[in-house]
């Protein structure tokens, strides 16, 4: 199953899981792109959003306002949809309305990979991207082992390119893939101060010694944090 966390609230974009994209709210249009990978489920905190969702036949299901994070409300989500132990839960953020569905059936299928593996806890993916890229925080920048789990994640640009020989960098996707145990034992660990630190929630893992398995795709796609982004979007389309 696809759940998409759709918080109504936004210090850098105001209500924007509901501005306009292609004639549709952003979290439909997002829905939209999915769906035909999984079932598709918007969990929010909001009425409004609930409403929206309805009006364009696409299903919602309420979660609390008290959530720090996307993965938090998707975990309400999962128990509130009674999903078994074994389901797979994609984790698709609503602002995400030009992800490809190939991108979501490699972390589909990388989740499959390692479901029975107790030491990895969350799996996600990257994609190649620019030296002028990484200077921006907004986009996550992740660096890998040999075997394809991330090391750490970060805003700042890593790795550290010291003798400019040209690092490979590599841009994290806002995308998580579980089981849905691997998704309640991520939701019941203590909250880490690197979490806190970066502002990202999948440290958390990492923190507490969990691996993050990772895989590299091809994309166009990109988040909206910010309304240039989405003039952006506008503009290329």
């Amino acid at each position: 199953m696809i759940i998409i966390p759709a918080r109504l609230a936004s210090t850098r974009f105001p209500e924007k899981v509901l501005a306009e994209i292609g004639g549709v709210p952003m979290v439909v249009a997002t829905a939209r792109a999915v769906e035909k990978v999984d079932e598709t489920v918007v969990a929010t905190d909001s009425e409004k959003v609930a409403d929206v969702c309805a009006r364009y036949g696409v299903r919602a299901v309420m979660t609390s306002p008290e959530h720090q994070s996307g993965t938090d409300r998707i975990d309400e989500a999962a128990t509130r949809l009674g999903l078994d132990a074994s389901e797979i839960v994609l984790n698709v953020q609503a602002d995400e309305p030009f992800i490809e569905p190939d991108v979501v059936e490699t972390l589909k299928r990388l989740v499959e990979r390692h479901r029975h593996d107790e030491r990895t806890m969350i799996c996600s993916l990257y994609k190649s991207v620019t030296t002028d890229a990484v200077k921006d925080a907004n986009l996550v920048k992740v660096v890998t082992d040999e075997s394809g789990y991330a090391l750490y994640f970060s805003r700042a640009p890593i790795p550290y390119d010291r003798d400019g020989t040209g690092a490979a960098y590599k841009g994290h996707l806002g995308l998580y893939g579980f089981t849905r145990s691997m998704l309640s034992r991520f939701c019941t660990l203590p909250h880490a101060p690197l979490e806190h630190t970066e502002k990202l929630e999948q440290l958390r893992a990492l923190s507490h010694g969990y691996r993050i398995a990772m895989a590299e795709v091809e994309t166009k796609s990109f988040g909206i944090d910010t309304p240039e982004d989405l003039q952006k979007a506008l503009q290329n389309r």
